[in-house]
């Protein structure tokens, strides 16, 4: 079925576990290769490693507002960092936006697991200020593509830009630019296509990759440029961030309209997952692990959880995922 039809789909509800809950606003869960799970607190400024039963150790304080995560070639947890958002809550919800009064710069930072030592690769790119990093996907030959989401004042806002890095600190550079609101960023299996999500306009960019940190064209994958369509399951969202799975379904966090909308390499969506935790509008992130990597984790940001599923299909093993170091 074309994901842009009205026709309302079935939806999935699987069952999940609540692995941890009291988290402030987590994002970038990374599964690690002993069953535990380490996520960004957004307002807590941490990097975070929850166990299997739930307990959570703060691995860094990493300052700013960390929003995104991957393991780098050397074992290091890489960070998107915003440099903050604002903090807002309606009703039991928290929400994150704006820009905070102690913003100073986004920034990429990589983070030791073993020592909890933090390191800030990068600022700026050719002298233009990182606004608000994201999301970070590595790619096979030890670099990493970032989305920077821009800042608003609620009245101006950034055009939003997507970076590749050297993981070393020697190289940035701007890869693509005038976007609006980018978010998640992930590559298909085998490396040859860049996806990423823009938030308010509920839709899903894909670009050839033709070398690293080389990309061309720029299509939609699918969504519309107006986030009110009523596009698949027939209800407004945003998008946040996204995973691939192993066979190249692309699973984008849905906002508002809380679960992930699974969609094909051709566009087609192929499932949406509903996810119901206490009314949660804030469905963030995926992830997977586990042998089989059919184990899905989740963050459900507004209400401060994270959440493990068994998935119906494995996810992508990512690049570099089996190189962190054990806390």
């Amino acid at each position: 079925m074309p994901f842009f039809t009205r026709k309302r789909l079935a939806l999935s509800q699987p069952s999940f576990d609540v692995v941890t809950t009291d988290l402030l606003f987590p994002e970038g869960p990374i599964a690690l290769p002993d069953g535990d799970a380490l996520v960004v607190e957004l307002h807590r400024k941490t990097l975070t490693r929850v166990g299997t039963d739930g307990t959570r150790t703060v691995v860094a304080e990493v300052g700013g507002g960390p929003n995104g995560a991957a393991i780098g070639p050397d074992g290091r947890v890489y960070i998107a960092n915003s440099g903050g958002l604002g903090r807002f809550e309606v009703g039991p919800y928290a929400f994150a936006g704006g820009t905070p009064d102690d913003y100073v710069t986004g920034s990429l930072q990589a983070v030791d697991l073993a020592t909890g030592a933090v390191e800030t690769i990068y600022t700026e790119c050719d002298g233009s200020q990182l606004r608000g990093p994201n999301d970070i996907v590595f790619d096979a030959h030890g670099g990493c593509y970032i989305t920077d989401h821009g800042k608003s004042d609620g009245v101006v806002a950034d055009r939003g830009r997507i970076f590749y890095c050297a993981a070393d600190g020697s190289s940035i550079t701007l890869v693509a630019s005038d976007m609006n609101a980018p978010n998640g960023i992930g590559l298909s299996p085998d490396g040859s296509r860049l996806y990423v999500s823009e938030t308010y306009t509920a839709r899903v960019w894909w670009w050839d990759v033709v070398a690293p940190g080389e990309i061309t064209g720029g299509r939609t994958l699918a969504g519309s440029g107006d986030a009110n369509f009523l596009w698949g399951s027939g209800d407004f969202r945003y998008l946040d961030s996204l995973g691939v799975e192993a066979d190249g379904n692309v699973c984008v966090a849905s906002l508002a309209t809380p679960g992930i909308c699974v969609i094909s390499p051709d566009g087609d969506l192929v499932d949406f997952v509903a996810i119901d935790t206490d009314g949660d509008p804030g469905i963030t992130n995926i992830c997977w692990g586990g042998d089989d990597m059919r184990t899905a984790f989740v963050t459900a940001s507004s209400t401060g959880k994270l959440l493990r599923f068994e998935w119906p299909r494995p996810g992508l093993a990512l690049n570099n995922q089996s190189h962190a170091a054990v806390i």
